[in-house]
């Protein structure tokens, strides 16, 4: 837009012969005092512009101020004479005039709003195809490491192991039952994943993102079949070394393409959404960059998403992207709109909805949210409001998940009722208007010992052990604490601490360093305004508090994310992005503003991009030189066997990844499967790998005959592998079973021979099938 295009396409109504003359004098005889509406002088256009950008952005006042700027000469004076003289003048001399004026109009709005939004246009451009690149990047990542389609229906059915595969299976269950409507009560009354028990798989296993899913892919075929689109195409694909052909189907017509392409698009809407945020956080579109960049640079650190598509953090962590932003908007506002708080509910609900460890990230933030409150950073009544929000969206959550107990007896719930309560109770109890820090040690104590209190008496009164393991993995990373439980977890690398080498990848790309930088900013900034607070100065360090409330909270948030991280290295996919966005403030001027005084915030920037691409861009090079294809021939060989051999209601045990497969390409009913976090379940599956104990025979076949089973899928590999000391399933057994230490393994005698109490009825390199006959 260019402002004094105003003036030029506008046309003034024609004067009658000598209001020219009496303009002129009207306009000496102003004052230079006089009302802005007459004698106003024009706006310089960089000026204008400039404000009514600015106004865009804080909520659309903008347009508002510029369409009522009109020129002064226009509308006073004689000109309005003109105007009156037009307006007698007839009908069509006046549908002429108002057809002129509505086009002067429109122009002019139209070029305002392209001045006034262009920043706005752009930011989101770039948002768009930084999510076009990522959803590209992992696709591709996944097309070449599995070949994916080019496999055959069991191929890609086998290539979801353990959770991944039992998740799919109840997309599958849905989409292929009758309608969608019995599908879903086919999972709310699952018969097949824990025989003989009857389970609302919903309840359990949060699958809303299946049910999602299905509908629309029932939606899709349907409307394409309606329309005579083909939806997918097959064709017979030639695997070679002596295999039989298959045929492989590709198109969003073929159940796993879809699934996984949902999947990929929504990562891919992640990044747009991390751009955003980096852009918002740091105030510049340059954050957004380094964020989407430092994002790239650091992608085998950042998400598994391309490698294991189908597990709930796919699902689940784009929203909890979409969640921060919203929170950061919150923060910076003096006062909270019913709107952003809707939107934060609804957040939450999308975040925690989809995967059972959300409550765990979701306690940490109101924690730094806490300490933010305490600290005098924002005011107790915004935190209640924010509070509230978490409420609703988790009450929601209970409701929607059938009255799941363990969201209700969480650490996350507890510690929302003792935040509320304080906030209620402190002031009236401690009745101090300055803050102290002895007020804070109290504070924050009382939270800590309040939330473990209540998360106690809770589970104590609903009888919920469902998340007990989760206690003893954190008292086994402080003290050593071993049971059977606990080793099955901290054995699996995910669930071991954090890799030397990851601090070490960080540094190379740059991420650290930087961040560390603008961590110690942040952190001298806030001890600086803790430290006045604490001498109790006026309002306006105050003011400045309250205006970097955000930028503190997002600090507190990178120390808890570390402590998780470090602990559990699963959880760095909450971390690393968390670095790229701190990342992104090296851009802010908030922080830097007195270094951008001396060096151009441009050049600063593009020279550390610099430096970050040359490791960055390896790392990138690495990942595309992934080139790979599935295939899991004795696994294949299993699961035809099991179809062709097996009647339809004989029921399985074996290893959890295995026994996934097993329920997903034959439908036959297990006793156990990968999803751990139930009490029941960690049971059953303990007496299921008895078989790789030291116990009698005998004994272990009654524990499975109780259990109804009739196949045991034996895996050698489990009798002998040793992932690190003390983690094979003989050693996990002697921490379990001390009674049968040096006995030979149970697992190594069935290698042998499985008779007399059970018969070998298939066997590969891999697997064994014992059939468990009848006492």
């Amino acid at each position: 837009m260019v402002v004094p295009s105003r003036g030029r396409n506008k046309e003034s109504p024609p004067l009658k012969p000598g209001q020219q003359q009496q303009q002129q004098q009207q306009q000496q005889q102003q004052s230079p005092g006089a009302s802005p509406s007459r004698g106003r002088r024009p706006h310089s256009p960089g000026r204008q512009g400039s404000g009514g950008a600015r106004a865009m952005r804080k909520g659309g006042g903008g347009r508002r101020g510029a369409r009522g700027d009109p020129r002064g000469p226009y509308r006073e004076g004689p000109a309005a004479d003109g105007e009156r003289d037009v307006l007698g003048r007839g009908p069509l001399s006046l549908l002429r005039l108002c057809g002129e004026r509505l086009r002067v109009f429109i122009i002019d709005r139209k070029a305002f709003i392209t001045k006034a939004d262009s920043n706005i246009w752009l930011t989101f451009f770039l948002a768009v195809f930084a999510g076009v690149l990522h959803w590209c990047h992992i696709t591709t990542l996944f097309e070449n490491d599995r070949h994916f389609s080019h496999l055959s229906t069991l191929e890609r059915e086998m290539a979801f192991r353990t959770e991944m595969g039992l998740y799919y299976s109840y997309f599958k269950t849905i989409i292929e039952a009758p309608s969608f409507w019995s599908g879903v009560g086919a999972i709310m009354n699952d018969k097949l994943t824990e025989y003989p028990l009857v389970i609302n798989t919903l309840q359990r296993f949060n699958l809303y993102p299946e049910v999602v899913l299905a509908s629309w892919y029932r939606t899709y075929t349907t409307v394409m079949d309606f329309l005579g689109v083909p939806t997918k195409t097959c064709w017979t694909v030639n695997r070679g070394k002596g295999l039989s052909p298959v045929e492989s189907c590709e198109g969003l017509g073929d159940p796993a393409s879809f699934y996984v392409a949902v999947i990929f698009l929504l990562n891919g809407f992640m990044m747009s959404l991390f751009f955003i945020y980096g852009t918002y956080l740091s105030g510049s579109r340059l954050g957004g960059l380094v964020t989407v960049l430092c994002f790239f640079f650091n992608h085998g650190e950042c998400t598994r998403v391309m490698w294991t598509p189908p597990l709930r953090e796919s699902f689940s962590y784009p929203f909890l992207v979409l969640q921060m932003l919203i929170l950061t908007y919150i923060l910076r506002i003096p006062s909270i709109n019913t709107g952003s708080l809707i939107a934060l509910c609804v957040s939450n609900i999308f975040f925690m909805l989809p995967w059972q460890f959300a409550q765990f990230v979701l306690l940490t933030q109101i924690a730094s949210l806490f300490a933010v409150c305490i600290m005098g950073y924002i005011d107790s009544s915004k935190l209640q409001k924010i509070l509230s929000a978490h409420m609703v969206s988790l009450l929601v959550c209970f409701i929607l998940m059938f009255g799941n107990s363990m969201l209700l007896t969480s650490y996350y719930a507890a510690s929302l009722v003792v935040i509320s309560g304080i906030l209620e109770w402190s002031p009236k109890i401690l009745k101090r208007r300055k803050r102290e820090v002895y007020v804070w040690v109290i504070e924050g104590c009382a939270w800590l010992f309040g939330t473990v209190t209540l998360k106690y008496l809770t589970s104590l009164v609903f009888g919920i052990a469902d998340d007990a393991h989760i206690g003893n993995i954190l008292k086994s990373k402080f003290i050593g604490y071993k049971d059977f439980d606990t080793l099955m977890y901290t054995c699996a690398a995910e669930f071991d601490f954090m890799e030397k080498e990851t601090p070490v990848r960080y540094t190379k790309t740059l991420l650290l360093p930087v961040v560390l930088v603008v961590f110690g900013v942040i952190i001298k900034r806030a001890i600086k305004y803790i430290l006045c607070s604490l001498s109790h100065t006026g309002r306006y360090e105050k003011e400045e508090r309250f205006n970097h409330g955000e930028l503190v909270f997002h600090a507190l948030q990178l120390l808890a994310y570390s402590v998780l991280a470090i602990l559990i290295m699963r959880l760095k996919l909450f971390l690393t992005p968390h670095l790229c966005i701190m990342a992104s403030l090296v851009c802010s001027k908030q922080l830097f503003g007195w270094l951008f005084y001396k060096v151009q915030p441009k050049t600063l920037v593009f020279a550390i991009l610099a430096l970050m691409t040359i490791e960055g861009s390896a790392n990138l090079r690495t990942q595309w030189n992934i080139m790979g294809e599935f295939s899991n021939l004795p696994q294949e060989e299993l699961l035809e066997w099991i179809q062709v051999n097996t009647r339809q209601d004989a029921v399985f045990a074996g290893a959890m990844p295995t026994m996934a497969s097993v329920k997903l390409s034959t439908l036959r009913p297990i006793v156990n499967h990968p999803h751990y976090e139930d009490a029941g379940l960690r049971a059953r599956t303990k007496v299921v790998y008895s078989m790789y104990s030291r116990k009698p025979a005998s004994q272990v076949k009654r524990d499975l005959i109780k259990l109804g089973v009739n196949y045991y899928i034996l895996e050698e590999s489990l009798c002998v592998s040793r992932k690190k000391p003390g983690c094979s399933m003989p050693e996990i057994w002697d921490v379990e079973d001390p009674a049968n230490r040096g006995k030979i393994p149970l697992c190594t005698l069935m290698s042998k021979d499985s008779r007399p109490y059970f018969i070998t009825v298939f066997e590969n390199s891999n697997y064994r099938v014992l059939k468990i006959p009848k006492e």
